[in-house]
């Protein structure tokens, strides 16, 4: 079983809502970005790095999974009314998920840095990896 990391004194909910909710962002990014490689380009090799790269950051922060859930308040989220615009087809779908996923990785990489034994690092290489994902991928487009 991995271990819980411990929480600095102080660190409010709102920090770990804050988490919860880019984490939440960006594995919902990847999981879109790897059912597109898995049924609409039929690609097995990118299928399986997103999927790879979902279940990396599950397991890394598998062990927060209750403080996050505990500070969790999805019912008063501002955000969850501000509407989102539309998509000009498959490329917009990626391009936007691809965005989401980076954009949500260094919000966590950032935050991550104030907990003790931090996975900024592996949050930063994983950014760094769809980076080189979105280059892949828009040549190919």
């Amino acid at each position: 079983m991995a271990r819980r990391h411990a929480v600095p004194k102080g660190t409010s909910s709102g920090v770990y809502r804050l988490l919860d909710a880019n984490l939440n962002r960006c594995r919902e990014g990847l999981r879109v970005l790897e059912d597109t490689a898995r049924f609409v380009w039929d690609d097995q090799g990118l299928f399986r790095t997103f999927r790879r790269e979902r279940h990396r950051l599950d397991a890394m922060v598998r062990s927060r999974y209750p403080d996050l859930v505990a500070a969790r308040n999805s019912q008063e989220d501002r955000g969850r009314t501000v509407k989102e615009g539309g998509r000009d087809g498959v490329d917009a779908v990626v391009a936007a998920n691809l965005r989401r996923c980076q954009e949500s990785l260094r919000v966590l990489e950032e935050y991550d840095k104030i907990f003790p034994r931090n996975a900024a690092r592996e949050f930063k290489r994983i950014r760094f990896r769809v980076y080189a994902l979105e280059k892949r991928i828009i040549h190919a487009l």
